[in-house]
């Protein structure tokens, strides 16, 4: 039940929202929520309240996992979601006050603001992703993020969450939760979790399992899984799951997805079949013509990100571009690109560009790579043979592209 003085702050914000998207200063979610939040603080939790909500975290693969969640859950009934992406309060505020009949939410939240908004909405699911060094400037170090997550759900012990085995430090921030469903998501980067955050112990990796030498916290026993051909789930369920979106990591949040829609009530083949139809993200996956160029985006914001990022790109499609910016959502601090394997592309030239091209061509010069530098991503793109390029951008530099192809 939305007070009158939520009301008058949920006109005022709209307001605001259709002010910004008028005078095409943009889409005006952020805006609209945070002149409600101005207004009135408990709008997050008035908008919340009656609602089966699913929130997800985590340093990779938010938006995506948001979206695959909200499309299983859709199958349900009608979904609250925060589809472009803001995920601090005042985006949930706007995803929440533009479906105030949906009895179901599906929002992405920021791995920081995850304790607060808990208190706030009272998910009933909490979906666990993974954890890697991202934003040092802003967030600080990881650790510190998983004790931030755990004493959160502590907060809510009735909470089901739905937790990556093969990621510790996740693992490590939903073991004491006494509703637990855990997903053998995958956990490709390992560099930031070789010691144990609970005692500081060596983990210890044999293949998928992983222990804590010298504790008892290891790998639990995963009740989802997938293959290269299908999902299993509890009671022998087996489902065949292709997807539209590409890679492993993709597989692996799709089974996150389906998992939390099958907690909140649905059928699990047709969760999987609305998971398997999402075949783009904000942009991200989609291919775009420009001129004599086919051009495929994908973002990448972390070395983890970057791993998986640069595991999807096919070389031999055509050219290769990637665009890096330092700007303050992408972190400011680009030491990180030392972690990135860019020796994948020793044989494949490559064209460097963004903000930070400079630092990028640098880094590209000691893989080994041979590359040209253009700043403009777009020009970038053009100086390139006529056919497909397959475009790397971080944050900042994949919005300012992808505003720039959908404007040619």
């Amino acid at each position: 039940m939305v007070t009158t003085r939520g009301r008058v702050a949920l006109a005022a914000g709209a307001g605001a929202r259709w002010a910004s998207r008028v005078t095409g200063r943009g889409a005006g979610a952020m805006i609209g929520g945070l002149v409600a939040l101005a207004l009135d603080k408990s709008v997050l939790r008035q908008l919340g309240a009656g609602r089966r909500t699913v929130v997800v975290t985590g340093t990779n693969g938010k938006s995506t996992t948001t979206r695959m969640t909200a499309a299983a859950l859709g199958t349900v009934g009608e979904v609250a979601t925060n589809a472009e992406g803001a995920n601090m309060d005042a985006g949930l505020v706007a995803a929440l006050a533009g479906a105030r009949g949906a009895s179901l939410a599906a929002l992405e939240v920021d791995e920081m603001h995850v304790p607060h908004v808990l208190d706030a909405v009272e998910a009933a699911v909490v979906t666990l992703l993974n954890l890697s060094r991202d934003q040092l400037d802003r967030v600080g170090e990881i650790n510190h993020i998983e004790r931030t997550l755990r004493g959160g759900l502590a907060r809510h012990p009735s909470t089901v969450v739905v937790a990556n085995c093969d990621d510790v430090l996740m693992t490590s921030a939903a073991y004491d939760s006494p509703h637990v469903v855990w997903v053998a998501a995958g956990g490709g980067w390992a560099n930031d979790s070789v010691s144990c955050p609970r005692s500081g112990e060596i983990i210890v990796r044999k293949g998928s399992h992983w222990y804590s030498t010298g504790t008892d916290f290891k790998r639990p026993s995963p009740q989802w899984w997938f293959d290269d051909a299908n999902i299993y789930g509890p009671d022998g369920l087996s489902l065949p799951m292709t997807l539209a979106l590409p890679g492993t990591v993709n597989r692996g949040n799709a089974t996150q997805a389906v998992a939390a829609a099958v907690t909140l009530g649905a059928d699990p083949a047709a969760a999987v079949a609305a998971v398997s139809g999402v075949d783009e993200v904000a942009g991200r996956y989609s291919t775009v013509q420009i001129g004599a160029h086919s051009v495929r985006m994908l973002l990448a914001k972390n070395p983890a990100g970057w791993q998986e990022a640069l595991s999807m790109v096919d070389t031999d499609a055509g050219s290769v571009v990637i665009s890096v910016n330092g700007q303050v959502p992408d972190g400011e601090d680009l030491s990180w690109l030392w972690d990135v394997n860019f020796e994948h592309f020793v044989d494949h030239p490559v064209v460097a560009a963004g903000e930070r091209g400079t630092d990028l061509a640098v880094r590209l010069g000691y893989a080994g790579v041979e590359h040209t530098l253009v700043h403009n991503a777009v020009e970038a793109i053009t100086s390139c043979p006529p056919g497909h390029v397959e475009v790397v951008a971080n944050y900042t530099a994949f919005l300012a592209l992808n505003r720039a192809l959908s404007r040619a």
